[in-house]
């Protein structure tokens, strides 16, 4: 009995001088992070001095180029280019769009065409019929929608408390309004932008026509604002909709994951990766989604630079390529992990924004979750506390496919003004405040060192 409690006062002792290490290191990140951080200027060069990224571009171009020479600059072990083929699609001349009223008036609207659709050949003018949900236009009948232009007008739930929830439960009339428009014979289709608040900023993003779609019709956003005066003029007459859109898929283009390595000291073939997307929607500046994550993942592992940190695992901060239409880099990097015969132990990925941090979802086994809660005492001092399972993120995504056991860690900031400036005009870097920006690569450095360390 007595050696019994000898082993398990033993064992305490032991967690407990880890967790006073771990306390005392992380205050040491914070400390960096918080008056030492090149995170906020970076995030200024990557949106000032090049803008939005859209996959294919070339400003997503120069961003490859930017980031590995930024990344070098650095003096990690190595940095290089992955190459990856991603599709380019471009806007073209800026849309329009109006609404017409029986008198013949006309009402510009705030409009963005949506990734991924066909233009319209020229001016497009019919009525515009309205629908609450996509559910109600999977419902309708051709008689109702056909050469008519139709208008899904369903708004997020602000009943959510994490508008992440809100947004998962109404994204979808982005994705298939065009498809289910298009099966009944509709010239176009407009959505309500998927944004929380009332204002006059379209939010574009994604669409999809099916592999086996024969009919393919424009499909635009518009703002919030417009949707609600639209809707409340379709209550009292019947309306006319305006559109003209010259986008375009160019086709299969040569682009680049850009990578950066800490090389392990115990078990350098044991991979940690941390990373976000390079690319991002042509408006706006891709400020929060997702230049912030970018700048979060570098800045975390500077940090441990910069603090003599030597890992026992490689550490890999990974800007991934073509997330917001494709995700073409994340599958590449995956398929090559696995093709190189790496050991792919944990993954981060920041992606939803660089607002003061919360915690951490985790996408994994049982274990997995408890080492993940077990980090809550340390962490805690740093109004940290969303350990949960839930969602890792789009890029790290297909490592679970090619290592099945992986844990997948999604960094989890405040979400309540994400949905102001999602894919819209707004996602710029003055909406990004330097201390938030700071905590998060604060927060995101510290989840790496306690996983190389303890996991």
């Amino acid at each position: 009995m007595k050696s019994i409690l000898l082993i398990v006062v033993v064992v305490l002792s032991v967690v407990a001088h880890a967790q006073t290490a771990d306390s005392a290191f992380i205050r040491r990140i914070y400390d960096k992070a918080l008056t030492e951080s090149e995170a906020y200027s970076n995030l200024r060069y990557l949106c000032k001095n090049i803008g939005h990224r859209i996959s294919g571009s070339a400003a997503a171009q120069q961003a490859v180029e930017w980031s590995l020479k930024l990344m070098d600059s650095y003096g990690f072990d190595n940095a290089y280019l992955q190459p990856v083929m991603v599709p380019y699609w471009k806007r073209g001349t800026k849309e329009e769009g109006w609404y017409k009223t029986g008198m013949g008036e006309l009402q510009k609207v705030h409009l963005l065409a949506l990734g991924g659709s066909v233009g319209t050949n020229g001016t497009i003018e019919a009525e515009i019929v309205e629908f609450k949900t996509l559910e109600d236009l999977k419902k309708a009948t051709k008689a109702q929608v056909e050469k008519k232009i139709v208008f899904v007008n369903e708004p997020m739930n602000s009943k959510h408390i994490s508008t992440f929830n809100a947004y998962g439960g109404c994204v979808s009339i982005r994705a298939y309004s065009a498809e289910e428009a298009g099966k009944l014979g509709a010239l176009a289709v407009i959505i309500r932008s998927v944004g929380m608040p009332i204002d006059e900023h379209p939010h574009t993003g994604s669409m999809y026509y099916g592999e086996d779609a024969k009919v393919k019709i424009p499909a635009a956003a518009i703002s919030t604002q417009d949707a609600e005066n639209l809707s409340a003029l379709l209550q009292q007459q019947k309306v006319k909709f305006v559109l003209r859109m010259d986008c375009e898929y160019v086709g299969m283009v040569q682009s680049f994951n850009v990578i950066a390595e800490m090389k392990g000291t115990v078990h350098p073939n044991k991979i940690i990766t941390v990373g976000g997307h390079m690319d991002s929607w042509d408006t706006g500046e891709g400020a929060h989604d997702d230049g912030a994550g970018l700048m979060h993942s570098l800045e975390a592992l500077r940090i441990l630079k910069n603090l003599n940190y030597k890992p026992k695992n490689t550490l890999r901060v990974v800007f991934f390529m073509n997330e917001e239409n494709g995700n073409y880099g994340g599958e590449m990097y995956a398929k090559k992990a696995k093709e190189s015969g790496e050991e792919h132990i944990a993954a981060i990925e920041s992606d939803a924004g660089g607002f003061v941090p919360r915690g951490f979802h985790l996408d994994g086994n049982s274990q997995q979750l408890a080492f993940l809660q077990s980090l809550a005492p340390v962490l805690k001092p740093y109004d940290l506390h969303v350990f949960e399972k839930g969602y890792g993120g789009v890029d790290i995504g297909p490592l679970k496919r090619q290592f099945d056991s992986i844990p997948l860690f999604g960094f989890i900031p405040d979400s309540q003004r994400y949905f102001d400036v999602h894919h819209s005009p707004n996602d710029v870097f003055e909406t990004v405040n330097k201390r938030e920006l700071e905590l998060g690569c604060a927060a995101i450095a510290s989840l790496l060192y306690l996983i190389d360390a303890n996991f």
